[in-house]
């Protein structure tokens, strides 16, 4: 077989006519993934950032399939990678490194989507001219041509399986398979899906089972989750436009897990509910829908940007509450409504029940992370608690599935507080389950269900 011409080598008159034409349609598109990708994997910038600054290089109407090929490539970066490595003859130039990410944008429209193979190959081959490196047009085109002869032989080199050790970074995995034994292939597979759209049902305007009706009659299909009153998961996500009543506030997209988070703290009508770290709301909209919009309710985060869309989720609903930009950790007592009768802290985290939402996570956590979000987090409970009114409760949140950010944190807390009594919880079924041993319920994140989320509901005794 003959060697595949070199980015930097000259095209003959024969190659360039086997390439696609210019402008190919796509081709923008792809380009700009392959620089949202490059930006989150060498540049260490977030998924959310980066794909922010690609939008404008793109058309409304591709937004949709920019979002689709930045998150399904960077949730199987890994093995695209081995491809691509298999697929080149040698490495690339540090400078062309954007153009391993355009290949594997490439191979992921080949593998895992339904675009036609040809015109996801034509537009991303044609994509190195929008990159500013046309000279690789026949290497990529090489490259993707040949992986369209060899597919079976090369996917079964570089596996296939969705719970492939291969895709998570070593010290994730080391860590997840000393904390969960039994469990961390199931966490793997279901971090590499694609995560299920959730509703939240706004239960002040409609029911669970009305709104449900009006997903039928709009053509969009639905199941009820066990144990949730207020949740729905759709079969197949859609654009939130086309979701009824969704400019109205009859609706609200929020994960299963985390809508356990009101379900747990309970708040109760006339009650003072402070919502630590609260950008950018769902959970503060849903403790309010939860007790009717009745509560004196305080949302506090340290980013003012990120609350922007707190109050704007709030404004949608038509709920109201008392918004603060403050530090959590420099709790003060006379914050609005303190001392308060319950109080939601929704630490940061390492964010590891939520790499499905989040693939970028991979790629920009390190193990050394963990020491610093463990203070954080230690230093946030410390801060807050004084701000409970004795007899009130506090529930200790986080979308990780690290004891070091969850069991173990509540228990040193409860070790240093003597006024702090832990409360038992129990995740409703369908959701996730409860694992023994330690404080706290951990739900582990499921492919037809809920993220991974962590929750201990602490009382302060009197």
């Amino acid at each position: 077989m003959a060697e595949p011409p070199r980015a930097d080598a000259p095209r003959t008159r024969g190659h360039r006519r086997q390439l696609p034409r210019r402008d190919a349609p796509g081709a923008q598109v792809r380009a700009a993934a392959a620089r949202v990708v490059h930006a989150v994997r060498v540049d260490g910038r977030s998924l959310t950032t980066a794909l922010a600054a690609a939008a404008g290089d793109v058309g409304v109407r591709d937004q949709p399939l920019l979002t689709e090929l930045c998150y399904g490539t960077l949730r199987l970066l890994p093995r695209l990678d081995a491809l691509v490595a298999i697929l080149l003859t040698r490495p690339l130039r540090r400078a062309d490194r954007v153009l391993n990410a355009l290949m594997a944008v490439g191979l992921y429209q080949l593998i895992y989507t339904r675009i036609p193979a040809h015109a996801a190959v034509a537009a991303t081959v044609d994509a190195t001219r929008a990159l500013g490196r046309a000279r690789a047009a026949g290497l990529v085109n090489a490259a993707l041509r040949r992986f369209q002869r060899e597919h079976e032989r090369l996917l079964a080199e570089v596996g296939s399986a969705a719970d492939d050790p291969a895709l998570f970074p070593d010290w994730l995995l080391r860590r997840l398979q000393a904390a969960w034994p039994e469990h961390w292939r199931r966490i793997v597979a279901a971090s590499n899906q694609h995560p299920p759209m959730t509703l939240r049902v706004n239960r002040r305007r409609q029911s669970l089972r009305d709104y449900a009706d009006a997903l039928a009659a709009a053509g969009i299909a639905a199941r009820l989750l066990a144990g949730l009153d207020s949740a729905l998961i759709l079969d197949q996500p859609v654009p939130t436009q086309r979701l009824p009543g969704f400019a109205e506030g009859r609706v609200s997209v929020q994960d299963a897990a985390a809508q356990c988070a009101a379900l747990f703290l309970d708040p109760q009508p006339g009650e003072r509910v402070l919502d630590a770290c609260a950008a950018p709301g769902n959970k503060t909209a849903h403790l309010l829908e939860h007790a009717d919009g009745e509560l004196a309710l305080t949302a506090v985060d340290a980013d003012a940007e990120r609350l922007l869309a707190l109050r704007e989720n709030l404004a949608r609903l038509g709920l109201r509450a008392q918004v603060l930009v403050a530090d959590a950790g420099d709790a003060a007592p006379d914050w609005p409504g303190a001392p308060y009768d319950a109080i939601l802290l929704d630490a940061p985290c390492s964010a590891t029940g939520v790499i499905r939402r989040h693939p970028d996570i991979k790629y920009l956590r390190r193990a050394a992370d963990i020491p610093a979000l463990a203070a954080t987090q230690d230093r946030l409970l410390a801060a807050l608690w004084p701000l409970l009114r004795p007899g009130g409760r506090l529930l200790y949140a986080t979308c990780s599935v690290l004891p070091e950010e969850n069991q173990q944190r509540v228990a040193a807390f409860l070790a240093s507080h003597r006024d702090a009594l832990e409360r038992p919880l129990a995740p409703p079924a369908g959701v996730g389950e409860a694992l023994p041993g330690a404080p706290g319920v951990q739900l582990l994140p499921a492919i037809d269900g809920g993220d991974g989320f962590y929750f201990a509901l602490l009382e302060r005794t009197p």
